[in-house]
């Protein structure tokens, strides 16, 4: 359970409403997602020194010391992201909630942060067009970046790693429980969409040696429809904790096919992978990257994972959604 301080909440409300605050009533909601930390909404009454009585929302996300595998210092990237100056970083239309106050304990194995909320469209609400934007703007920020190379992004040092998504898809491949299913003829996903998982095993040198000519880029490494808010006409993102080093066009692989809307996501594909060039051409020339490796991104971020999904589904209707998935990746190899 979170408690909440006064005088921490008071002090919050004053960055936030830019006024004095002298009290606040409050209580707090539990947000979905945030399955590593804990995320409330706090609402409330706040007074001002003149009597004043505003309504107020904002989130407050508490984070646990906890080691992910392969990524230790994930559990306080964000804190360290926004108590490093990255926000000033960001373009006018594609930036973080603001942080009103963020704070470590003093054995640095918690911290909070207490940010803005974000009343936006998100999730499998967002529309083709929204998917477009946020592909652009995320094209145009990972461009800025890439171009002036700011000090900011220099002097981070906890970042995740360049072959994160590499080690990922080794560490998967290496779990008998799902390399050795799509193997086997008791198999019950069509043998179609195994061989495709199988030709990237295969082939999984070519397949690194083609990524791994792609621009290098900051990453946000979540950049799924849950994370991503389309709000006032910009892109807000949350959830930076795996943010790092990547490929160029890798978090498109999670924008597509991450829970994805199943029913349009070649269509996404389609629209996100020119947007994304769009968006990053304004900063940098990539007229010669003919070979964006988008859906090779996605078959080794997601190929497996959707294989365990749909082996230890809890439904017909979950393993229909996944086996959907894997089919219209294998049909995005016609537009590749």
């Amino acid at each position: 359970m979170i408690k909440i301080i006064s005088g921490t909440l008071t002090y919050v409300l004053c960055k936030m409403f830019t006024l004095s605050i002298t009290t606040a009533d409050y209580k707090t909601e539990k947000l979905h997602g945030g399955t590593l930390g804990d995320v409330r909404l706090v609402t409330g009454t706040a007074e001002t020194a003149d009597g004043e009585k505003l309504p107020y929302k904002v989130v407050l996300k508490v984070q646990k010391k906890w080691k992910r595998h392969g990524d230790s210092g994930s559990w306080r990237r964000e804190y360290d992201l926004y108590t490093s100056g990255f926000g000033a970083l960001f373009t006018d239309s594609l930036c973080w909630p603001k942080c009103y106050h963020a704070e470590m304990n003093q054995d640095e194995s918690e911290w909070q942060i207490w940010m803005e909320h974000i009343d936006g469209i998100s999730g499998l609400d967002l529309t083709g067009d929204m998917y477009e934007r946020a592909a652009e703007e995320l094209g145009r920020f990972q461009g800025k970046l890439y171009a002036k190379r700011p000090a900011i992004i220099q002097n981070l040092t906890n970042l995740s790693k360049i072959d994160f998504a590499k080690n990922f898809y080794l560490h998967y491949r290496s779990w008998k429980e799902v390399y050795d299913y799509i193997r086997t003829d008791d198999c019950e996903i069509p043998k179609h969409l195994c061989q495709m998982l199988i030709d990237i095993d295969e082939n999984e040198n070519d397949v690194w040696n083609r990524i791994e000519k792609l621009p290098i880029v900051l990453c946000h490494r979540d950049f799924w429809v849950t994370n991503i808010f389309y709000k006032d006409d910009k892109i807000v993102l949350i959830d930076w904790d795996t943010t790092g080093w990547g490929y160029f066009g890798e978090d498109l692989a999670s924008l597509i096919a991450d829970e994805a809307d199943v029913a349009h996501m070649v269509e996404y594909y389609q629209r996100c992978v020119p947007a994304y060039y769009k968006g990053f051409s304004e900063y940098a020339d990539v007229s010669h990257i003919t070979d964006h490796c988008v859906r090779e991104l996605i078959l080794v971020m997601f190929g497996y994972r959707l294989v365990e999904w749909y082996k230890f589904a809890k439904s017909p209707d979950e393993k229909t959604l996944h086996l959907n998935t894997l089919q219209k990746i294998y049909e995005m190899g016609d537009y590749t």
